[in-house]
């Protein structure tokens, strides 16, 4: 097994961050350590704000003032949520525990 050159992610599962950019904020429940998504994802970001591949890609339970989605947003441009605010995503209570120091806990996996 190679050893790939991992960098380290500034965020983690369950922790609470903000769009630096846009109005909206998360959970984070998955890390890519660089951009995994499709190319036509990555062209339809506008030029000017297009982030760089190589860095820690999030996907969120996000949501803004009109609605809950699934977002996947760079490194670059998430910032610590620190407002102390619940989030109202529905699928939150599917993967996570409680809230502890202000981050989600993952739910332990068991089988249905």
């Amino acid at each position: 097994m190679g050893i790939t050159q991992i960098k380290h992610a500034k965020f983690q599962i369950g922790q609470v961050v903000k769009h630096r950019l846009f109005p909206f904020r998360g959970v984070i429940f998955d890390v890519d350590p660089e951009f995994a998504n499709t190319e036509e994802w990555y062209q339809s970001i506008p030029e000017e704000v297009r982030p760089h591949r190589d860095q820690p890609f999030y996907h969120l339970l996000a949501e803004n003032a009109e609605s809950e989605y699934v977002a996947y947003v760079s490194e670059q441009n998430l910032l610590p949520d620190t407002s102390g605010e619940p989030l109202r995503h529905p699928q939150i209570r599917d993967l996570f525990e409680k809230v502890e120091n202000g981050l989600y806990r993952v739910k332990a996996q068991h089988a249905h």
